[in-house]
């Protein structure tokens, strides 16, 4: 190759072509672009998460969507809002005030996924918004409704009933005078005895006294049968009747006043009787205690009726009544049941337990019922009529308790209800928040619960919020940064 050397002017033009060379390469590169948007996928599921190509998201393995270009919007209707804290949201960007990430653009509510509303669940604020999903976001968020419908609600309550004795059926064994005790004939709990049945042998100076006073009157009256005087005959009859009633007051049996009035004879000690057929359930006394008037020496008990003694919650305690049905199994034999009714319900809760007692009346045929078993209480209870809900579909907030209603086709409207009743999967709700027939969201409900919050919350920013709006602040939820915005 031959090099030529050029003069000074040349070297310039040709410099001049080069550059001028190269700008027309670089047009002719610029005007081969295609100038497409670039394109951004995300995570239906997980909207932080966003990629520039197909694929799948890395927490739950769903395929992502790809979002389409937003249409602009003027900008005073531009939103920003933090993609860690989405009820964080401004009219201009900036930083959010609570974990300091720099606060992207929301897109248009129109964009799919969602679009809302500025219609309230409550009337006093702008909790919640009607939200519009598609029926790809449908599909992919797996949100599923079902129709309320109208029923008459039973319940059955089940709770632990504690046998215990009738109370009515409790008899005493006392005494009525001063002594000492000579001799036991019942001498142990659990022994049965029968109405009348000497029970323990009393030694008193007292009654010794009496039955001599009484012998007394007696051969007084016999005497006194012999005059010719009414009066003198009544008074001898007034003071065996007297002396008589004494004894009688004494509870001294009617069998110990005959053989006295057959032998003539005071006896040294006086027997106590039964005062009703049942079983010994306490004895306070033994053999060579002094006992004194009104101490409690026996208690029995007739078994032939029990008590059975339910407890139920608080919550529960407006539903009982009395004269209602309820089946009840011995613990130990659940094949065995015994039909019974509410007989009382206890006025006052147990402060300890914060129950309530209810007591069932029941015939115990060959003493199945013992004291101080236990037994299964299945309570069958009327809770009322309405409109009844799957339990999943109520949102407890706190303050209120919300349900979705599909108005229209992809169209969720929140409303305000009050559940009257839940339980066994069911919801009671009061009577004007949802009609029969409507449905009612039960599957994807929280999802729904977020989108609507947040549109709640950008509905009241374009209302004439001007600046970012920041929540309480949980624990350990400070300084978190994450990459991708919310879609």
């Amino acid at each position: 190759m031959t090099f030529r050397r050029f003069a000074p002017g040349a070297r310039g033009v040709l410099a001049s072509l080069w550059i001028l060379l190269v700008l027309l390469g670089l047009g002719a590169t610029g005007c081969g672009e295609t100038g497409e948007a670039h394109e951004v996928w995300y995570c239906p599921m997980h909207p932080t998460y966003v990629s520039d190509r197909p694929g799948a998201c890395p927490i739950c393995n769903m395929d992502l969507v790809k979002r389409e270009a937003p249409k602009p919007a003027p900008e005073s209707a531009r939103v920003w809002t933090c993609p860690m804290h989405p009820e964080v949201v401004s009219d201009r960007p900036g930083t959010c005030p609570i974990c300091h990430m720099d606060l992207v653009e929301k897109e248009s509510p129109a964009a799919p996924g969602g679009g809302s509303g500025a219609e309230p669940a409550s009337p006093g604020g702008a909790s919640h918004a009607t939200v519009e999903v598609g029926a790809e976001g449908l599909r992919l968020a797996g949100v599923r409704t079902e129709p309320a419908r109208r029923e008459r609600v039973t319940r059955t309550l089940r709770t632990v009933g504690t046998v215990v004795p009738d109370e009515r059926r409790l008899r005493r064994a006392q005494t009525r005078i001063a002594g000492w005790v000579e001799k036991l004939h019942v001498n142990f709990e659990g022994q049965y005895v029968r109405k009348g049945q000497p029970m323990l042998s009393i030694y008193s100076p007292e009654l010794l006294a009496s039955q001599q006073e009484y012998l007394i009157a007696l051969a007084n009256a016999r005497r006194f049968l012999s005059s010719t005087l009414p009066e003198v005959r009544r008074g001898g009859e007034d003071l065996v009747a007297a002396a008589r009633r004494r004894l009688e007051l004494y509870d001294v049996p009617e069998s110990l006043i005959a053989e006295l009035e057959r032998t003539g004879e005071p006896r040294r000690t006086v027997d106590l009787v039964a005062p009703a057929s049942g079983y010994v359930v306490s004895r306070e006394v033994v053999e060579g205690r002094q006992v004194e008037p009104g101490m409690e020496l026996y208690t029995v008990a007739d078994l032939a009726r029990v008590w059975v003694e339910g407890e139920f919650y608080e919550s529960e305690a407006r539903l009982l009544a009395l004269g209602q049905e309820a089946n009840l199994r011995l613990a130990y034999d659940p094949e065995r049941s015994f039909a019974g009714r509410v007989d009382y319900v206890y006025p006052a809760l147990d402060p300890a337990t914060r129950t309530l007692r209810v007591r069932y009346d029941l015939d115990n045929p060959g003493l199945l019922l013992k004291p101080g078993m236990f037994v299964d209480v299945e309570q069958r209870l009327e809770v009322g009529e309405g409109i009844v809900v799957q339990d999943l579909a109520v949102l407890d907030t706190g303050r209120e308790q919300i349900v979705f209603v599909e108005s229209a086709p992809g169209r969720f409207e929140p409303r305000r209800v009050a559940v009257l009743w839940r339980g066994e999967g069911r919801a009671l709700l009061a009577p004007g928040a949802v009609a029969e027939g409507e449905s009612v969201v039960v599957k994807a409900n929280f999802l729904l619960d977020s989108e609507s919050r947040l549109a709640a919350a950008l509905a009241a920013l374009g209302a004439g919020a001007g600046a970012a709006v920041p929540a309480a602040v949980p624990p350990g939820h400070s300084g978190h940064g994450a990459e991708g915005e919310r879609p």
